[in-house]
């Protein structure tokens, strides 16, 4: 049995795929194992199969939905003390604000402080910069549930020497502990997407493996930026022109056969580098 789109035409500038298969969504909850006193915030709701699903387990939750019909609709079917409904784009919305609120509910009723469970169905168009961002909310946070492409999944998860090792994962993997948890067809999806997506988790590490985003997003710039060619024509100079030695690598390397701990010493070491600049220059 699944529930259809109806009068609502999905929008391709929203990345709209609507997920409505019943067994998907019935196993996206069971992989979350929802306790009834969770802090759950699901991006994208919209026509609200998996919010419906998850309601099941939870007194009340939030929804961010940037689409005014959607927005709309939710409001009709849901009342403010089942769905606390934010219209918003999540590449902005403050999810801190909602730990906050939270917390003050919490000590009110002498309660445990709770982080945010975040789970969604993300538009494509925007998974990348999403999952970036999320980084900073990570204090906040216990765990993530997304689907994605799989192609995309696989490449957040994957290790040295494998074919979707990358940017992206390295990246991510410095601050979650990534699972894979299962595929999802297209004809799960209305309307169905030319692609297999999956569902994965993102569970926050109990410290990060590397102290600045931003120096670790430069050194996988050039790293992986001509990743056919070895890094003694690419990242070993670039190194060199800021300061930064790496005695590890012979320079015959590719990106792809660098260990994810090996990226996080090489940002380590160029966040140190202009911290000591700016020191000298101050």
């Amino acid at each position: 049995m699944t529930e259809r789109s109806g009068a609502h035409q999905a929008r391709k500038r929203f990345g709209q795929h609507f997920l409505v298969d019943q067994g998907v969504l019935r196993a996206i909850v069971s992989a979350m194992g929802l306790r009834q006193n969770d802090l759950v915030v699901e991006i994208g709701p919209g026509l609200a199969a998996l919010t419906q699903h998850l309601l099941t387990h939870l007194p009340q939750m939030h929804a961010v939905e940037l689409d005014r019909d959607l927005v709309a609709r939710l409001r009709r079917r849901f009342t403010p003390e089942q769905l606390v409904l934010h219209e918003a784009d999540a590449l902005s919305f403050d999810f801190g604000q909602l730990v906050a609120q939270s917390f003050e509910q919490s000590v009110a009723r002498a309660s445990p402080k709770r982080k945010l469970r975040i789970v969604g169905n993300l538009p494509y168009n925007i998974s990348s910069p999403l999952l970036i961002r999320l980084i900073d909310q990570v204090s906040i946070v216990e765990d993530q549930h997304f689907m994605l492409q799989k192609e995309v999944v696989e490449r957040l998860a994957a290790g040295p020497g494998q074919a979707a090792y990358g940017r992206l994962g390295v990246l991510l993997q410095a601050w979650y502990c990534i699972d894979f948890l299962f595929e999802v067809g297209p004809q799960a999806f209305d309307p169905p997407p030319r692609v297999d997506s999956a569902v994965f988790r993102m569970r926050p590490l109990a410290s990060p493996r590397v102290h600045s985003l931003s120096a670790l997003e430069a050194v996988l710039a050039a790293g992986f930026g001509q990743r056919r060619k070895m890094l003694r024509g690419t990242l070993l100079p670039w190194l060199a022109a800021r300061g930064v030695s790496a005695p590890e690598i012979a320079g015959t390397e590719r990106a792809e056969e660098i260990p994810q701990a090996l990226w996080y010493q090489l940002a380590d070491r160029l966040a140190d580098q202009l911290s000591d600049q700016r020191a000298n220059t101050g």
